[in-house]
């Protein structure tokens, strides 16, 4: 992380602990909207020690929510996260090595029937936690705004559009000048959620051009892969006339630039308001506490912007060791909670809206 995500790392840590009542004394009025929101549920704060990995997409939202739930219990339990990427995430998981898993897509028939033999034959849930937009970012010296939709940038991906000054390109960027340069387009090369998120989108949204099956491998034509969301940011931003495609809160952290995309009637930007739209067409497909949903990408709702990844923490509902579900029951309820959730903008990600979140924090009660 930049020196910059871990200051609003240790802000929101101290926050936490202000607001916290239920594992601090401390207390103190301000005007933010984590302290004014409504502290989550008293906390255990059980001792101990939980290892989880998997999804680099939430990497930054998820160790905010570790350092503040750390501060708030005193550091009574030791929490270690590694962004190895969903794919590396679940298959830990799967073989026993971590105790939840990080995953940008929920579980598949296979892998949900190697969870539940690794939770003891109890189902192992998917639980929504943390939203992390997709921006297609571009590093084009003089184009601050650039427009771009669902077939062009298939078509780039796909190797059919090379140069930026493209006729597809140039119809959605009137007024801008476009340069002639060549796109060098920088992809995921380890298996990732984020890598499949947007096949789906593809997939949905401009299915004549982007033929692949969706897949946490990339299945484009060209382009030169970088390991993690972070490789793919620093690739973009140190190469000129490229584009990649990676989570708001890289971007942001990179300061590159995020093409709006035009979904048939206006182009959207990325920002909080868009996403949440963009949620509010979504499904739940899971049954009882497993909270599994189906994003609408191909949705044409004015103001929704379209490319969204949710990130699941992949639990056991029961069988794990006892002390250490309750460690990863406790933590989970304070990152589900309003608290837990509110800042996660300034990080790059949105919160979840409050009709799932309810959903996520009663799951993670019910967790054994």
């Amino acid at each position: 992380m930049t020196m910059t995500v871990k200051s609003k790392l240790a802000a929101a840590a101290a926050l936490s602990a202000l607001s916290l009542a239920a594992c601090s004394s401390t207390s103190a009025t301000t005007g933010s909207t984590a302290a004014s929101s409504a502290a989550p549920a008293a906390l255990a704060c059980p001792a101990g020690q939980i290892t989880a990995e998997g999804s680099s997409a939430q990497s930054n939202a998820i160790q905010e929510a570790i350092a503040a739930y750390n501060d708030a219990c005193k550091n009574k339990a030791k929490i270690e996260y590694n962004p190895t990427g969903s794919g590396a995430g679940i298959k830990n998981f799967n073989a026993g090595l971590v105790d939840f898993a990080g995953s940008d897509s929920s579980l598949k028939t296979d892998e949900a029937t190697a969870a539940k033999a690794r939770c003891k034959t109890n189902d192992a849930w998917n639980l929504p936690m943390v939203v992390g937009p997709i921006a297609f970012s571009y590093n084009l010296k003089g184009v601050d705004k650039l427009v771009l939709n669902a077939d062009v940038l298939a078509k780039i991906f796909q190797g059919q559009i090379t140069t930026w000054n493209d006729p597809a390109i140039a119809a959605l960027n009137s007024g801008v000048s476009l340069p002639s340069d060549k796109i060098v387009v920088f992809y995921r090369s380890d298996e990732s959620g984020t890598t499949e998120n947007v096949s789906k989108y593809l997939k949905a949204t401009a299915p004549s051009v982007w033929t692949p099956d969706t897949s946490k491998a990339w299945k484009g034509v060209g382009g030169e892969g970088k390991n993690k969301s972070s490789g793919v940011a620093e690739a973009v931003k140190a190469t000129s006339g490229s584009l990649g495609y990676m989570e708001w809160s890289y971007a942001r952290d990179n300061k590159l630039g995020i093409a709006q995309i035009n979904t048939g009637s206006a182009a959207v930007e990325l920002n909080s308001g868009s996403v949440g739209k963009a949620l509010e067409a979504a499904t739940i497909t899971g049954t009882g506490n497993d909270l599994a949903l189906k994003l609408d990408y191909a949705t044409k709702a004015a103001g929704a912007y379209p490319a969204v990844l949710v990130t699941y923490e992949i639990v056991c509902s029961a069988g794990l060791d006892t002390a250490k579900s309750a460690i990863v029951k406790d933590f989970l309820s304070y990152f589900a909670s309003q608290e837990g959730q509110a800042g996660l903008e300034s990080l790059g990600y949105a919160p979840l809206p409050t009709s799932l979140r309810t959903k996520v924090a009663s799951a993670v009660q019910a967790i054994k």
